[in-house]
This record gives structure tokens, sequence and C-alpha cells, in this order.
């Protein structure tokens, strides 16, 4: 088959079939298709998308480029993952995992690293003092097993095909292609050999997809795609006008976890939202007939410090301190220069640019502009002033943990020119929107 034909059926629309999406896969596997050809290929998509035929195809071809995992007989419950779209202080897999397992569930969680504005998951866990995020397949297996969860990245043999096609989408600004996404996003999890997902779809200025109709177009996808090979799945449409945690930034997102964890704060958007992801994680998973039976389950596994000991037991199967729990504070790196960051004048935060902010982080160095670039977990924004808050001379805006003074500075400046300041008092808006299953 010549490579070029399906690139040039796929630029004046024809639809491909499974046999011509499943040659591409193959060729994008074994190395007969160029990156040239591979970029023009992802650009046709681009522009002339495909049939909801065509992105479950590709998502399959995808999935069943290398190992999908098998795990009947050897696990007690049932097999559940989430993933998110990405959005800023998203640190929910870090307490839905745990929390999931606590109460019956098996997570065998591939996480991503954070590219542009959103934070990555591996990146929050590479600020955990020896944290393995790629640790061998028994060791993987075993704590998936054991604990009942294990957030690791993407594995070599692991949908190999993606990690082609997504190298060459970055440099080709076909990221935000919807068949693409679909096929990026469900070809890891469908390899985990799940009995359930998640899906936590952001809308708002913080998301990948910002619009809310498009953002709903790829949860319905998502859903539908699972469906069809196999996999019960659920989506939630969630907002991303306003940062989930009070933070963004690796170190300060994970502490802000084990703050949660501990008993040392309570509430706020980030539990919230874990707590109903996780909901829908045990109903799909039959461990609950119904939410407020889900909702209770989770509650009682959270007083009992379950959760956290959960938490605490994966970090060491996977090579973290095991007195994490009591010395996070000490164990996490923090910042040489930490400053905070007042308002031009008092008032109340109107809103709140969440792609310049998660920009400011990247700035920081808690983020990538380039897959190759290094990360310093250290580094962030910590006491966000939310949405509605009242700013003046005692209260900043945030906190700034920085390198150096001029970089502090500058994130200053950027934080600031993110954030619209008023007088108006502000209507907070649902965190979720919409559910979609497969049934709606």
């Amino acid at each position: 088959m010549m490579f070029q034909e399906l690139i040039r059926a796929k630029r004046d629309g024809r639809a491909l079939d499974t046999a011509e999406l499943s040659e591409l896969v193959a060729g994008i596997v074994d190395g007969r298709i160029s990156d040239e050809q591979l970029g023009a290929f992802a650009m046709a998509v681009y522009w002339r998308g495909m049939q909801h035929a065509e992105t479950a195809a590709l998502t399959r071809a995808m999935r069943d480029s290398g190992r999908v995992m098998d795990w009947a007989g050897e696990l007690s419950g049932p097999v559940l993952d989430k993933h998110s779209t990405g959005g800023i202080g998203d640190a929910t897999s870090l307490l839905v995992g745990p929390w999931v397992a606590a109460c019956g569930g098996h997570v065998p969680m591939i996480s991503g690293r954070g590219l542009g504005h959103t934070g990555g998951t591996l990146d929050k866990l590479a600020a955990i003092p020896g944290y393995q995020p790629f640790p061998d397949p028994q060791t993987f297996r075993r704590t998936v097993r054991e604990v009942g969860v294990a957030i690791i990245g993407q594995t070599d043999d692991l949908a190999p095909a993606d990690r082609r096609l997504y190298a060459i989408r970055d440099v080709t600004a076909t990221v935000d292609c919807l068949p693409l996404i679909v096929a990026s996003i469900l070809s890891k999890k469908l390899a985990e050999g799940l009995d359930g997902l998640v899906l936590d779809v952001k809308t708002g200025s913080g998301a990948v997809m910002p619009d809310a109709d498009r953002a709903a177009e790829l949860a319905e996808a998502l859903v539908r795609v699972c469906a069809e090979a196999g996999t019960p799945a659920e989506a939630l449409l969630t907002d991303m006008d306003r940062p989930l945690a009070s933070c963004a930034g690796n170190a300060l997102e994970v502490a802000e976890v084990l703050d949660l964890l501990t008993g040392k704060t309570r509430g706020g958007r980030l539990f919230e939202l874990s707590r109903q992801l996780s909901a829908r994680m045990l109903m799909l998973g039959g461990l609950a007939e119904s939410e407020a039976a889900a909702l209770e389950r989770l509650d009682r596994a959270w007083t009992s410090g379950a959760v956290a000991e959960r938490f605490a037991d994966m970090v060491r199967a996977l090579g973290g301190p095991p007195e994490l729990l009591t010395k996070y504070p000490q164990l996490l790196p923090r910042a040489p220069v930490i400053e905070p960051v007042f308002a031009e004048g008092s008032g109340r935060v109107q809103s709140m640019d969440m792609r310049a902010i998660g920009l400011t982080v990247v700035a920081l160095g808690g983020g990538r502009q380039r897959a190759s670039d290094d990360i310093d977990p250290s580094v962030g924004l910590s006491d966000l002033a939310p949405v509605g808050q009242a700013v003046d001379s005692d209260r900043p805006l945030a906190v700034v943990h920085a390198r150096s003074a001029e970089d502090a500075a500058q994130a200053a400046r950027q934080l600031r020119a993110a954030v619209t300041m008023g007088d108006d008092e502000i209507a907070q808006p649902p965190l979720i929107s919409r559910l979609i299953s497969h049934a709606s």
C-alpha cells in the first residue's frame, strides 16, 4: 500500500476503511511511513475530519499496535481508570486512584507529562523523591494487585503508534484535532484492559478545548468509541475557568493533595471533583448501585484514613519515601524565592485567564514548551485568590515560588495581567455542567 495514496484520499475528503487505517498504523510503528508523510496525514485529518467509524477504527488499530493488558484471574475487583483532558491545578488523579482502590477497585493508571499550559500527572509525581514513574512490568502489576493503584507513564510497548503520532502532532499544529485526540487518549486507556473508564473533559479558558460545544462533542465521541470497543464509559463536562486547586506547580500541588489526605485542609474544588469522579468509577465497576451509595462508601474510606494509606503504599511500592505522609513538608522540593503578589489596587477578582496562569508557571520553569524541556518541580503559584475573592494589601493574588527574584518579578507581572479586577459579587458556576453516558 502506498501511504501517499492514503494521504491523498484523506486530503480529498474520502473516508478510510478499517484495513487502510490498520496498514497506516502498522507503518507508523515499523517506520515505513516517514515523519513528513505522517505530518501530512495529521494535517489532512485536521482539515477534513473523520467519520465516526474512521475514528473508532483508528483508535482500535492504535490500541492494538502494542501490548493490551489482560488482568483475568489476577485481581479481586474491577479494573477502572479516569482521564482528564488537562487543566490548571488538576491533581485529581492523585486522589481518585487511591480513593477507588480503597473502595475495592484496581486502577492501573497510565498518565502523561504536561505540555504547553497544562500540568501533567507524571510531572507532579516526579516531585516526590525517588518515585519511579516507569517501573518494570512486574513491579507495575504487583503494585496494582497488592495496593490497588499504580500511576505510571506510558511504556514503549503500550500503544506505540500513539507515541510517534503525538510527537508529530505536537510540531505540526494538529494537537487540537478531535478525531486524533480521541484516538490518542483511548488507544492508551483501552490498552489497560479496563472494566470502566470515566472521562473528565474540561471547558473554559484553562482547557485544551475551551469552547463548551466542542468539549461536549469530544466527550460524546470518547464515550461512544469506548462503548463500541467494549469498555463502559462516562464523561463529566467540568469547569476550567478557574483553578481546581489553590496552587499551580508540581510540588505545590502534591503538597495540597497531601494536606487533604492528612486532614490538614478540607473540601474545595479539587476534593469535590475527585469525589464525584470516584463515585462514577465505583458505579461503572459495579462497586455501588447508586450515586448515594457510592458517595457513602467513598466518605467512609476517606474518614478511616484508608485513602491516605493507599497513596502512601503506592508511593512506597514505586520507590518513594516510606515517611511521605508525615514528612512531606521537608521532603518535597522548595523554591529559593517565595514572595506574595499583590494586585495594583483593592477589589474582587472578577475572572482569570487560566491559560495565561498556566503559561506563567511554564515560564517559571514548572512546565515545558518542548517535550525535551526539563522541569523545576519546586516553582509555581500558591494561595491563588479564587474568583470572587476580595484582595487588598493584606490578601495577595497569589504567592510566587521562583528560582530567582527576576523570575518572581516577571511572574508577578504575568499574573496581574491574567486577572481582571472589579467590585462586583461573582456567582460561582457549577463545577460539573453535564454527565455524558452512552445511553444519553
